[in-house]
């Protein structure tokens, strides 16, 4: 066989992922915030790109692109001689003095504090900014160490006890460790502990839930015999043995009751409400309505959709101007770059009030009984529907919120898992299953608790194949006791 160099040719197909395909994946399941963060990284990029100010989504949505008007031009006797138009009255006098009045044109920054200008235009939005941050948790007890204690020692002592402090505000390390780490007496911390736990707020720097309830307790004037004995049973209490509570505090039914709302009203982590990040408000992408038909409306929330444009106008001029081959390549990248963005963004939006139709259709009884009507849906389905890939559906359910007449709720949450129905009949949904659990539970009485085998009873003659496991599974979800506990809690009136 003779051995030697020969040439072929071959044809293959194969997938590739650009960079820009993996982007407009990445835009698919960002949520509103992500795409508008970067869709703005985008503009400070590309020259030819800008906002749409019919509707504009960015930092400076609202306001205008002239936020001052035009000073008035100083009339002038010639010209106004010349003209046909005859002044009115309100008119200024030919010889106004202009000097003190401020033209937009000029070069005027307003400046404030130490932060640079500050352009406020017509409206106060920078005003948060003058805001002063809020005191932490460590700051404010700072302050209280050097009001509260006046030998240097001590402030030292509590200093250290304040860097040892847990986020929930418990002191996990004796006093006997502090004081051999600092050189002194345990007793002198332990005094200084002390001291510490009626700070505001009351109760931090204690060892355990009993002690900090305790100091709170103490602290309102509430302690007494019978709460002491409260506090030294509280696993009775998490166990709602609430018998054995009233045998060993000495109280009757009703007095027990008003205990125990006195423990409630107590804060068990007093340091993790005090540094406690306000929860972040959800914007919805998707808007719903109900039609004068009765139908359903959908819309993508304006707030939240981006719209950039392509300044084509400047981008021949830039061609135009452009004097190298250097010049010419960057334009051209980045007129493909910003085409790419629009393009992205718009089919971002389609797919997401696509999916978001489909979804709506299929859950119709959901939207006009509540969730009782919730019927099961599997992403195949969707999918199916809308003609796309099924990790499509979940990167556009990913993230994203519809604002409905019943509440504001992620896309995913119509996604359930379908239980069987009795005979074959229809299947249900397990959101559906677990809200009729609930409501079984809250309509019982303190005569007859149900049983997770009571109420797989009362689901199958409603035509729910379901198995006491699975019941068992979905209370404990639910943070709902058991029938023993509710039993024991329901027979003592609250």
């Amino acid at each position: 066989m003779a051995i030697g160099p020969r040439l072929d040719l071959r044809q293959s197909q194969s997938l590739v992922m650009t960079p820009q395909l993996r982007q407009a994946i990445k835009l698919l399941q960002s949520s509103n915030l992500e795409v508008t963060a970067f869709v703005e990284e985008e503009l400070e990029r590309n020259p030819l790109l800008e906002w749409d100010e019919r509707n504009l989504p960015g930092p400076d949505a609202g306001r205008s692109t002239d936020p001052l008007p035009q000073a008035a031009e100083a009339p002038d006797a010639a010209m106004a001689a010349s003209s046909d138009a005859i002044p009115s009255e309100a008119s200024a006098p030919l010889d106004a003095d202009w000097s003190n009045v401020h033209d937009s044109d000029a070069a005027f920054t307003p400046t404030h504090g130490s932060g640079g200008g500050q352009n406020f235009d017509d409206d106060l939005s920078g005003i948060d900014d003058l805001a002063a941050a809020g005191k932490t948790l460590r700051e404010h007890i700072g302050e209280q160490i050097r009001l509260g204690f006046a030998d240097a020692k001590d402030r030292l002592i509590a200093t250290q006890l304040l860097a040892l402090l847990d986020p929930a505000g418990r002191m996990a390390i004796g006093s006997d460790v502090v004081a051999r780490a600092m050189g002194c007496e345990a007793a002198q911390v332990e005094r200084v502990r002390l001291v510490m736990q009626r700070f505001d707020p009351v109760g931090m720097f204690c060892r355990d839930l009993k002690e900090c309830l305790g100091v709170q307790l103490a602290d309102r004037n509430r302690m007494d015999p019978a709460m002491q004995a409260l506090l030294d049973n509280l696993e009775l209490l998490a166990r709602r043995d609430t018998r054995t509570l009233m045998r060993l505090c000495g109280v009757d039914a009703e007095d027990m009751a008003e205990m125990v709302a006195e423990l409630k009203r107590l804060d068990p982590k007093p340091g993790a409400s005090f540094d406690a990040v306000p929860a972040a408000v959800v914007v919805p992408d998707v808007l719903m309505r109900r039609a004068p038909n009765g139908e359903w409306l959908l819309e993508l929330n304006p707030e939240t959709l981006p719209r950039v444009l392509v300044n084509r106008g400047f981008h021949a001029r830039a061609v135009v101007g452009a004097k190298n081959k250097e010049e010419k390549a960057f334009l051209a990248e980045r007129m493909q770059t910003a085409t790419w963005l629009v393009k992205s963004l718009e089919q971002r939006a389609n797919t997401i009030i696509k999916v978001a139709a489909e979804i709506v259709r299929r859950q119709d009884g959901f939207f006009r009984h509540g969730v009782e009507h919730l019927r099961p849906l599997i992403l195949r389905d969707v999918a199916e529907a809308v003609a796309m890939h099924e990790s499509t559906v979940s990167r556009v359910t990913a993230n994203k919120y519809i604002a409905t007449p019943r509440g504001t709720f992620e896309l995913k949450y119509f996604f359930t898992t379908a239980i069987a129905g009795t005979l074959g009949g229809e299947s249900h949904s397990a959101e559906a299953v677990r809200h009729r659990i609930r409501a079984m539970i809250d309509a019982e009485t303190g005569d007859d608790v149900l049983s997770d085998d009571a109420i797989v009873e009362r689901l199958r003659q409603e035509g729910v194949d379901i198995a006491r496991r699975t019941v068992a599974k979905y209370r404990e979800a639910l943070r709902i006791p058991s029938s023993v506990q509710r039993k024991r809690e329901k027979a003592v009136p609250a």
